[in-house]
């Protein structure tokens, strides 16, 4: 049975059928062919429980504040404060796309709406500065992964919601890897440009001046970053409620700047719908399969099957982390995540390792997933920004990013208190 439903799963996708739809057929097909009672009419029911899920009410909030960054240009401003800050390094701007998606993502919580706002900005300047093109794009790619890392995380909302595990933690756990992926990813930089400077383009240089005069556009997402997580770190809001702050609170500052208008606004609001709306079928297509799988004993065959091979912990966690790759191959990153995270999660549990801790493993796997072929969705988001020269430019851009969060997965593995630290002594 484990085996049909993994061919089933690999033989729709690649019929290229909707995500959400091949769940959902493959959750009626299980039933159909293994249940004898009537649980496809459950299926009305499934979809309102999971959709009325009050955590995953944050989505559509974070979404919108996503839209609205993307939208306003404020991502220019943030642009310009960090390549004054971090472009006398060796690979020059290629710093200031790590920093600016790192300042982002903490406003954000999107891959996407991360690198196309880094990769709008930061693209022009590839020709202007002598940079080459292949690592710059690279860069734009690798430091949008961020986004769905750095609180406050769309990702780790839907793990939370799926596991019962606290988002407060998840965040706080996410927050020191995040920091150590973006210094990995600066690291990765620094060393490729060492070995072959001529790849790394012109530095740019600014007076301490001007250094100082531009964190002002650094206010901003500083400012939302404390809003939301600190609301929710301190207790006084749901993930909910400081993700409704958060749109509060950047349509405050956008309408200041002068930046809000009608247009924009109804095309953030189309984006957040368009966007929701897909998250919203795949989680229902997800928790249907995974009722259907839990009815019929798929769950329980797994874990029992699990549980009867003579492995160390060890063995099976590399096993789990060989299938995340693999399949991140093929698979979109949330898709991926939801139809297996219900399944894998208890398996690690019973392992004796801890939800927190896997939460944030299985979100840096699949930020790997988002910028390796063949459907890494950052390399097209890039691609799509850039509109001439072939794909796999941004594909071999991208490569040495890979080995750089591959190596933060290793960490991850052997030093567990990199998420587990922070929430521990704040919980205490």
């Amino acid at each position: 049975m484990i085996a049909n439903v993994a061919l089933g799963l690999l033989v729709l996708l690649a019929l290229s059928i909707p995500v959400a739809a091949v769940l959902g057929l493959l959750g009626v097909a299980l039933a159909e062919a293994y249940s004898p009672f009537p649980i496809l009419q459950g299926i009305g029911q499934i979809a309102w429980n999971a959709g009325n899920d009050p955590l995953l009410v944050s989505i559509p909030f974070f979404v919108l504040l996503g839209e609205l960054l993307l939208r306003s240009g404020i991502g220019e401003g943030m642009y310009g404060a960090m390549a004054k800050w971090l472009s006398w390094l060796p690979g020059g701007l290629m710093h200031s796309n790590i920093g600016t998606s790192a300042a982002f993502s903490a406003t954000s919580g999107s891959s996407v709406a991360t690198a196309a706002t880094v990769g709008t900005v930061a693209i022009p300047q590839i020709r202007k500065y002598g940079y080459n093109e292949k690592l710059f794009l690279g860069s734009i790619a690798a430091g949008g992964t961020l986004g769905i890392l750095i609180p406050p995380s769309i990702n780790l909302v839907i793990y939370g919601a799926l596991t019962n595990s606290s988002i407060p933690a998840l965040y706080l756990a996410a927050l020191l890897p995040g920091i150590l992926l973006a210094a990995m990813f600066s690291l990765t930089i620094l060393i490729v440009c060492a070995v072959k400077p001529s790849l790394g383009g012109e530095r740019l240089h600014a007076t301490w001046r001007e250094r100082f005069a531009a964190l002002k556009d650094l206010i901003f997402p500083l400012g939302i970053f404390l809003l939301v997580v600190g609301f929710i770190y301190a207790g006084l809001a749901t993930p909910t409620e400081a993700a409704a702050l958060g749109v509060t609170g950047a349509m405050l500052v956008i309408a200041l700047t002068g930046r809000l208008s009608w247009a924009m606004l109804k095309q953030a609001l189309m984006g957040t719908i368009l966007t929701t709306g897909m998250m919203l079928a795949i989680i229902i297509g997800a928790y249907f399969l995974n009722f259907i799988m839990g009815s019929i004993g798929v769950t329980r065959a797994v874990a029992s099957f699990v549980q009867n091979m003579d492995v160390a912990p060890e063995v099976m966690l590399l096993f789990i982390i060989l299938f995340y790759l693999v399949v991140g191959l093929f698979m979109e990153t949330l898709s991926l995540m939801v139809a297996s995270v219900p399944i894998v999660t208890p398996i690690v549990i019973a392992l004796g390792y801890d939800p927190i801790w896997f939460g944030i493993l299985v979100v840096l796997l699949i930020e790997t997933a988002l910028i390796t072929p063949p459907v890494g969705l950052n390399l097209f988001v890039v691609q799509g920004l850039r509109k001439s020269g072939p794909m796999s430019d941004v594909i071999i851009g991208a490569l040495p990013f890979v080995a750089a969060l591959l190596a933060v997965i290793g960490l991850m593995v052997a030093f567990p208190d990199l998420a587990l630290f922070l929430p521990r002594v704040l919980s205490g």
